[in-house]
């Protein structure tokens, strides 16, 4: 059946906008990522070049799927593929290192309080 209120005309104006906008995101991240890829696999050459590629992929996949451009378990998906190749190929990361003598580590949940506390202690923003 044809679109004839105005309402369901303005709905397809606005989605024909929303498709050339989320085709251009979905573009640039499909780049990203084959970038990424390209530089994990290639020839060694510094690996702060492929950290910083690496992570440029992840942001533009986090920045896709929290608009809604790619589904947010769609893009952490891709993300964990490519952390894990990148992963593999620096090496396991270096163990934390072991706490001093005599003094205590702070209880996990103090940690987990200190963000929540600086969070709510910020002004909120006004609409």
């Amino acid at each position: 059946m044809a679109k004839r209120t105005a309402s369901a005309k303005k709905q397809a104006r606005a989605g024909a906008k929303r498709t050339v906008r989320n085709r251009a995101v979905r573009s640039s991240v499909k780049t990203m990522v084959v970038k990424a890829r390209r530089a994990l696999v290639e020839a060694p050459s510094e690996e702060n070049d492929r950290a910083e590629v690496t992570l440029e992929a992840i942001r533009h996949l986090d920045r896709a799927g929290a608009k809604g451009v790619l589904h947010p378990r769609n893009a952490a998906r891709r993300k964990s593929r490519l952390a894990r190749q990148l992963a593999k190929i620096v090496g396991a990361a270096p163990a934390p290192a072991p706490a001093a003598k005599g003094k205590k580590a702070a209880p996990a949940s103090a940690k987990a309080a200190a963000p929540a506390a600086a969070k709510a202690a910020a002004p909120a923003k006004k609409k």
